[in-house]
């Protein structure tokens, strides 16, 4: 009887240890505030979290994604000069058709990185190395902003701009080439995404392709000032500091609310 207890207790011992799942940390404006990782076997970078369960890709659920998101990539080529295609086909393949962790948890569709500047909330998550930090949005439109922005600062995705806005394939090929994916596969897949759903119709803009490529220089010149938001701003005050309408501002920010949070990026086109 005695023998039997003491099974029955390594058993119950056995379980309660093998059980751990793996998570993501949330770290908001620095700290922490949630649990940490807990992985069994942390050089399994193939792990979910438990609330996105891995999904079987469909049709459907690749063109539900285009649907829910060509209107703000269409009007992110007319703000920042970035084809419309460019961006709808990194979103679906960056962020797993819409099913990726980061997507789904952190509204990241585009897997940026933290980097030095980010102020923002963030997440852990294992990519190219264990438990790297991903920058976390409060909507997906905060996303798609952020990586226009990512593509149109500094000098260098600056050869992008130089082409025209219809030649998806230049542009493909030029992310590569300047370092933004590791996958000697990337324009390819690129390419194959845009031309097998048709993604090109939507870099008809309304625009001509020089009055795109105006638009996107005077985001690249001296009288662009970026601002990061900190505690107690708002859309109100920033308009004030400097001088700005608000509903400018949204139109330069392709911002569709007053909702900011700490650590966004907003343009100022002086």
């Amino acid at each position: 009887m005695i023998r039997i207890k003491v099974l029955l207790i390594l058993s119950l011992i056995f379980v309660s240890c093998s059980s751990k799942k793996s998570v993501i940390q949330t770290t908001r404006n620095g700290s922490n505030s949630s649990v940490s990782r807990n992985n069994s076997n942390s050089n399994n970078k193939s792990q979910t979290l438990e609330s996105t369960p891995k999904v079987k890709i469909t049709n459907d659920i690749i063109l539900n994604y285009i649907q829910n998101y060509k209107g703000v990539a269409q009007t992110n080529m007319k703000t920042y000069g970035i084809p419309a295609s460019i961006i709808l086909g990194q979103a679906l393949l960056e962020s797993g058709y819409g099913t990726a962790p980061l997507c789904v948890q952190a509204n990241n569709h585009f897997g940026i990185k933290c980097h030095k500047d980010w102020l923002g909330d963030s997440v852990h998550y294992d990519d190219d190395s264990i438990g790297e930090c991903f920058r976390k949005y409060n909507n997906p439109t905060e996303s798609f902003r952020d990586h226009a922005v990512f593509l149109t600062s500094g000098s260098r995705y600056s050869e992008l701009f130089k082409l025209d806005t219809k030649d998806y394939k230049s542009w493909a090929k030029g992310l590569k080439d300047a370092g933004y994916a590791t996958d000697p596969q990337y324009p390819a897949k690129l390419i194959s995404l845009i031309e097998r759903y048709q993604l090109y119709q939507y870099d008809d803009s309304g625009y001509s392709n020089k009055e795109v490529a105006k638009l996107s220089n005077s985001r690249k010149t001296n009288e662009t000032e970026r601002y990061v938001v900190s505690q107690g701003d708002t859309l109100y005050s920033i308009s004030k500091k400097y001088n700005i309408p608000v509903e400018e501002l949204k139109r330069q920010n392709n911002i569709f609310d007053n909702a900011i949070s700490i650590g966004q990026t907003i343009l100022i086109l002086k």
